[in-house]
């Protein structure tokens, strides 16, 4: 119990730090003129302080927000003047990105097939053709949440119970629709509270919300803060339930979490999905090949890694490609380029 107080008390500390340099992004400055299409990036010579890099992140209390200081400090460490934003996620950083509002973004892979897709949480939208993907970063992790007395130990016991689900048209709701598909139920059978995982597991203590979809990378400060003063128990998503999804929806990969991370009496049986870093396909292919170059390097992912245990876990040169195929969402070409020039692409 102390050793995870001190964890969930460094938590906070680090969140408080990025606070103070979260910000609206300033309006970029015109950038110098660009050289050559057919200039190989790695020899283009260019100012950095013309191109604003703001990284669109998530919400202040989960992962994607502290990872995505790590990214913002090395941009600004390379010349580039930054902003990183705390958002809603996924389906709110692209948005933010098709309409000129941030120039990288962390994003649920299935956010963005579904995007450029035009389905699910876009069907309203039109293909979002502009997207590219830039790296791999971690795996997020299915995380359905409740505690030892709730009566909650599979995905039917949630029928007629409250579920938080995740804000409407964010990445966890989006994500939390397919898991009750998979399932075979709909939201019909819950009473949904549309609430960020943060604000759900704070109703969960005052015993106004007896389940939550948190789908993050594990080690997430608010299940480890419901930790300290409740036994925590994980719904499984397994069997024929969890097979529907890999088979339908290729980008899922079988996960486990494992009993140390959050002192459960058992390990847990879910899916997983690869988070990715987005940006759009007019950011030129040399400043997309030299923020790579940036972020890649020893002194870039010191200051990565030292932001989670995810990003030290998974953020690394060797795994920098996975989740970047396979799929519908494009590489840009800066980075295609950046991967070639290491040998890691054909």
């Amino acid at each position: 119990m102390k050793k995870r107080s001190i964890l969930v008390t460094a938590v906070v500390i680090v969140l408080s730090l990025l606070l103070a340099a979260c910000g609206q992004p300033a309006a970029p400055a015109p950038p110098v003129a660009p050289p050559p299409a057919d200039a190989d990036p790695a020899a283009v010579d260019f100012d950095r302080s013309e191109y604003f890099i703001t990284v669109l992140t998530g919400p202040t209390s989960g992962i994607f927000y502290p990872i995505g200081g790590g990214f913002f400090q090395v941009a600004t460490a390379a010349g580039y003047p930054s902003s990183v934003t705390a958002t809603g996620a996924s389906v709110a950083n692209i948005n933010a990105l098709l309409t000129g509002n941030g120039e990288i973004a962390i994003s649920m892979i299935d956010a963005a097939v579904q995007a450029v897709e035009g389905t699910h949480a876009f069907e309203d939208a039109e293909p979002a053709t502009e997207l590219r993907s830039m790296m791999g970063l971690w795996v997020n992790v299915v995380q359905i949440v409740t505690t030892e007395g709730s009566g909650i130990y599979t995905f039917e016991d949630m029928r007629g119970r409250r579920v938080g689900v995740g804000p409407p048209g964010s990445g966890v709701e989006l994500n939390a629709r397919m898991m009750f598909a998979a399932h075979g139920m709909t939201y019909d059978d819950v009473i949904p509270d549309f609430l960020s995982y943060g604000e759900a597991i704070d109703q969960m203590r005052n015993g106004l919300v007896d389940a939550a979809f948190v789908t993050t990378g594990l080690g997430n400060a608010t299940i480890l803060e419901l930790g300290i003063d409740h036994e925590i128990v994980f719904i499984p998503v397994d069997g024929e339930a969890r097979q529907r999804l890999l088979d339908e929806f290729p980008f899922y990969i079988p996960y486990v979490i494992p009993t140390e991370t959050y002192d459960t009496a058992v390990p847990t049986e879910t899916v997983g999905l690869v988070n990715i870093m987005l940006t759009h396909v007019d950011i030129p292919d040399y400043v997309i090949y030299d923020l790579l170059y940036h972020f890649l390097s020893d002194d870039g992912l010191a200051l990565i890694q030292a932001t989670h245990i995810q990003a030290y876990t998974h953020i690394r040169p060797e795994l920098a490609l996975r989740g970047l195929t396979g799929h519908s969402v494009p590489m840009h070409d800066g980075a295609i380029q950046f991967f070639q020039s290491r040998g890691m692409m054909d």
